[in-house]
């Protein structure tokens, strides 16, 4: 190979090794709070009443995650939005649980913590339900417990457990997250806020959560 080509292949080399580099205040910014105890996962801040995280939901998480077999994938849904943020807080920590009990993954079609986040995300979203708007709680928590089965005061009970509330607490941590770039919100290592919306492709977004994910 003489010089010339030579210099164009470590040319076409470099541009395509850094294709995909991630930029510190364009692709992502660095927590002031990091989460703790959150290496080796990518954690989605999330409310059952916003409407792009349900398109993520639909379209993105499964299929990135899918692609990120070393990472393990950690909802954390914000209380402080939505009228029955907290109820949605609460159905969640106990789907998780569950499910954690049983093995089976949050993206797992199979899951509790799915059934619930896809029940309540077309009621509102789809269906416009509001639930009267605050004023009856029983009935937001009726349409996620319909969604698995679950009867009410079983889950009154399993709600009390010391390991729900300590989820639901350990979520507080998302609020200033939120307040960054609002939500859906992706941080990997609980330490790298992803810049939503420069997410221009699926391939984008796996790279730099990799890049992220090893510094």
């Amino acid at each position: 190979m003489n010089l010339f080509k030579k210099c164009i292949a470590i040319a076409l080399i470099s541009s395509f090794s850094t294709a995909f580099a991630a930029t510190e205040g364009t692709d992502y910014v660095v927590l002031e709070q990091p989460v703790k105890d959150a290496q080796g996962t990518v954690i989605k801040v999330f409310s059952y009443d916003c409407p792009f995280c349900y398109k993520y939901a639909k379209a993105v998480d499964k299929t990135v995650m899918g692609k990120l077999p070393e990472m393990s994938f950690s909802p954390f849904h914000l209380k402080t939005k939505g009228k029955y943020g907290i109820q949605g807080s609460t159905l969640f920590a106990v789907a998780l649980l569950k499910d954690e009990e049983a093995g089976l993954k949050p993206l797992d079609p199979k899951s509790n913590f799915h059934k619930i986040e896809m029940a309540l995300y077309k009621a509102y979203h789809d269906k416009k339900q509001r639930w009267e708007d605050g004023k009856n709680p029983e009935a937001f928590l009726k349409t996620g417990l319909d969604a698995v089965g679950w009867d009410r005061a079983q889950f009154e009970k399993d709600s009390q457990n010391p390991k729900v509330k300590a989820m639901i607490e350990r979520w507080e941590q998302s609020y200033p997250i939120a307040k960054i770039q609002g939500v859906p919100a992706y941080v990997v290592n609980g330490k790298y806020l992803l810049m939503t919306k420069n997410i221009t492709s699926i391939d984008g977004m796996v790279a730099n959560i990799k890049e992220l994910s090893s510094k």
